[in-house]
């Protein structure tokens, strides 16, 4: 075991891909801490300062206080978000809700992005995906998820599609190209189309159609691994419900100034 002490100077540094399971920090200063990307389930922490800590992520079973905390925050995120709590309906009626009603919302941002100014939607803000990237992320998860997954199509992915970062290295297995940067209207043009197909989708679906298994799940998903349609939509509505969340989070950052913004792409 490597043994760190009060004498060893780690500020600043970088762990990336390290396995660090079991791991025991005490009495150690995490100030100003950027953890991404990484797991930390059965994470035990006491006597902890979290003071101004801000956390997103999977936090099923995270007891704070005491407190069993995801119940609440799915509770206040779901008022915060009307049609948000739909995302996972087994039926028919209520996925098309949910979509129809966070489309709603994306197209309130969209206005948004288009009044604010120009080179708005290229800006990275904390390292995050920016407003082009997040769009060409949703594209990509309607190709893996609905017309990959539940339709069964070959060649499903558009090339504009942005797949999560732990894929970048295997993007182009799907036609994907992670350095590219189309140009707004072609991204505009294929969200759009993904949009229709979904909701084309829905109006031909039936609550027996969502309760049968999927044709495939996307390439990163386990072999054996079989689920049924409505739980592979269901991640697609997680999906635009989480990242609209984050795309306003960041607009709102950007819109009262801090943090100072940058346009390099996120890593």
């Amino acid at each position: 075991m490597v043994r760190f002490g009060a004498d060893d100077d780690l500020r600043g540094a970088e762990i990336v891909g390290a396995d660090m399971s079991g791991a025991r920090l005490r009495f150690t200063r995490l100030d100003d801490l950027d953890v991404r990307q990484s797991s930390l389930p059965r994470a035990v922490m006491r006597g902890v300062d979290l003071t101004g800590a801000d956390v997103d992520g999977e936090i099923g079973g995270m007891v704070l206080n005491g407190v069993e905390v995801a119940p609440l925050v799915e509770a206040e995120l779901d008022r915060r978000w009307p049609g948000r709590e739909l995302r996972a309906a087994r039926h028919v009626a209520g996925q098309r809700a949910s979509y129809r009603a966070v489309q709603e919302r994306w197209r309130r941002t969209f206005e948004r992005v288009d009044g604010m100014p120009a080179g708005t939607r290229d800006v990275s803000v904390d390292g995050e995906w920016s407003f082009a990237q997040t769009v060409r992320h949703l594209v990509m998860a309607t190709d893996a998820w609905l017309r990959h997954g539940v339709l069964g199509i070959d060649d499903g992915f558009h090339p504009v599609g942005l797949p999560f970062s732990e894929w970048d290295d295997r993007a182009a297995e799907l036609g994907l190209d992670v350095r590219s940067t189309p140009s707004w209207d072609d991204v505009l043009a294929a969200r759009a189309d993904r949009v229709a197909q979904v909701e084309a989708f829905y109006a031909r679906a039936t609550d027996e159609t969502l309760a049968a298994p999927a044709r495939r799940l996307p390439p990163w998903e386990p072999a054996d691994r079989t689920l049924p349609v409505w739980r592979c939509l269901a991640v697609v509505l997680t999906e635009e419900w989480e990242h609209l969340r984050f795309a306003v989070r960041d607009l709102d950052a950007l819109a009262s100034g801090r943090p100072e913004p940058s346009t390099e792409a996120p890593t």
